[in-house]
């Protein structure tokens, strides 16, 4: 697979895989592994980078074979996330990790639905953007939107597949397209990453059959009955969408089609 492109960061891997969830952090390194990710991301609020025994979660991700990507889970507010973000890239800058100056976006509307506040992410998305970020940002399926927090200076714009761990996949593939359509159009290398929502390896491949040029996910690896086996199925998902995709699907029809043409077919074996 070709790198991914996103602002000066240059990624392997376009399977982007959260930290949160796993059972211990002996799984999550396990499924981390088995998923062949480069990026992750990791919540920065305080009560989630330490486990129930004192343990930073730190402690547990290679920093010379992952690029950590900080992202402001839990806030509700554009104030709030510019607050955890600064917070981030200072914490990642002592660990002298390459991710210190990215940063996923995520500015919650209400803690039932999780569903993204477009009006506090392009607030924030202006305001990290000064501060010298990269900014990833989580957002709606709605094209509107996406196309909005692009012009607000985002690296890159992730909308969601469906609600955050929720595993009910790609609900709407057409706003999915629609997204990809706007946000690319005039800038084709745009980099869009399908973010939330993602239940099995099926969702994956539908989000990169569509066009995405990445997925990041949590909940359906971290989960799953097996992480580390679905975390596998997760990476070759990933790897057959992108390559469906460039390889050009054919059209759908209303009828059939014979597989053998009937023109020119043999009426006779010769010799009867």
């Amino acid at each position: 697979m070709q790198p991914l492109r996103i602002a000066k960061f240059d990624v392997r891997s376009p399977l982007f895989v959260g930290t949160g969830k796993y059972a211990t952090y002996e799984i999550m390194q396990q499924a981390l592994a088995t998923s062949g990710c480069q990026v992750v991301t990791v919540a920065v609020r305080r009560e989630r980078l330490v486990d129930a025994q004192g343990r930073s979660i730190l402690d547990f991700l290679d920093l010379a074979k992952y690029i950590i990507l900080p992202n402001t889970a839990g806030c509700f507010s554009a104030e709030d996330a510019v607050r955890v973000a600064l917070l981030g890239r200072e914490l990642l800058e002592k660990q002298r990790n390459p991710g210190a100056d990215w940063v996923k976006l995520e500015v919650l509307g209400d803690k039932k639905t999780l569903l993204p506040d477009l009006v506090g992410s392009l607030e924030a998305t202006k305001e990290l953007v000064k501060e010298g970020f990269t900014v990833l940002c989580y957002t709606s399926d709605d094209p509107i939107a996406a196309r909005r927090i692009k012009e607000a200076g985002a690296a890159s714009v992730m909308p969601a597949g469906s609600p955050i761990g929720s595993g009910q996949g790609v609900l709407n593939p057409l706003n999915i397209s629609l997204c990809l359509e706007t946000l690319k159009e005039g800038d084709p290398s745009y980099p869009v990453i399908v973010d939330a929502g993602v239940g099995t390896a099926s969702d994956v491949a539908i989000a990169m059959e569509l066009g995405a040029d990445g997925v990041l996910l949590n909940t359906g690896i971290a989960h799953a009955k097996d992480p580390v086996k679905m975390a596998a199925a997760m990476r070759y998902a990933i790897e057959a969408g992108q390559l469906a995709y460039r390889s050009g699907r054919i059209p759908k029809k209303r009828y059939a089609t014979a597989s053998s043409p009937f023109d020119g077919a043999i009426s006779h074996i010769p010799g009867e």
